[in-house]
């Protein structure tokens, strides 16, 4: 299995790491750490020697209750830190958006994969943008809006009700002749999900492994965490870890953390183990 962006072809055959670059004032967890433009390029330029092969860089939080910004404030989060990082690092650039103008701008700047947490349901030009693009493009699958989306949702079936949203918009950038080996799948954990969705996700990772397209999951440091283990966010390093690890067993092939060369270890031995090579004995 493959995955184009851009000039670049990643083969699937390891574990991916992409590394989390808020340029925020709050998103949950860092928000506020990187919202200057110099501290944002300095962490920018770690996340890659941490050993993450994708940075993913995101100006608007999306955390459960957030407020959108608008449009012009969003571009000028994020576009002159993609500029930067775009002539530094090795790694592509992805970024953190569902509209298609934030888009347009990262992609002309250096980014080289969009990661849309709506699946162009909230701006539908949006799939203009990635059809007159190369670039690498993340579906995801979420229920509602971010505002909202925690507000009492519910599933009969969470499995089959993401498998056929994928299905549904598979089929449309397929009718609208986009690469799907563009298209990277992320079944959204903790985007209008309960507690027991986000677990009936992890636990049926590999039903999503019929589409043959990599599976992206995003477990770092969320709430359901803190809910099942009673930890506030700056404790849930260790089983942000073991969720990773354990994804990573059942099928998923990159990872979206906030704890790049930690979660990389941790995913790393595993996969080692599993391989059984470069092992000295």
């Amino acid at each position: 299995m493959k995955w184009k962006i851009k000039n670049r072809i990643f083969k699937i055959d390891r574990p991916f790491i992409m590394g989390i670059l808020n340029v925020t004032p709050d998103s949950f967890f860092d928000g506020g750490k990187y919202f200057d433009i110099d501290k944002a390029v300095e962490r920018g330029i770690e996340i890659e020697k941490e050993g993450a092969d994708i940075i993913d860089i995101g100006g608007v939080s999306t955390r459960p209750g957030s407020s959108p910004i608008n449009e012009d404030e969003e571009i000028s989060r994020v576009i002159p830190i993609i500029k930067i990082l775009s002539k530094k690092l090795k790694i592509p650039i992805s970024c953190d958006t569902f509209r298609s103008k934030v888009a347009e701008k990262a992609l002309e700047n250096g980014a080289e994969i969009i990661n849309d947490i709506s699946s162009f349901s909230i701006d539908e030009r949006l799939l203009d943008v990635i059809k007159s693009s190369d670039c690498g493009y993340i579906l995801m699958h979420m229920k509602g809006i971010p505002e909202t989306m925690q507000i009492n949702p519910y599933y009969e079936n969470v499995i089959e009700e993401i498998s056929k949203f994928f299905e549904n918009k598979i089929e449309i950038m397929r009718e609208n002749k986009i690469d799907i080996e563009r298209v990277v799948i992320d079944p959204g954990i903790g985007f209008g999900k309960r507690v027991v969705d986000n677990l009936e996700i992890l636990k049926n990772l590999n039903k999503f492994k019929k589409f043959e397209r990599p599976i992206l999951i995003g477990t770092s440091r969320k709430s359901f965490i803190g809910k099942i283990l009673n930890l506030e966010v700056e404790e849930r390093l260790e089983p942000t870890i073991a969720t990773n690890v354990y994804a990573f067993l059942k099928g998923a092939n990159i990872f979206r953390v906030h704890d790049v060369k930690e979660v990389k270890r941790g995913i790393d031995i595993i996969f080692k183990i599993e391989k059984n090579e470069d092992i000295v004995y």
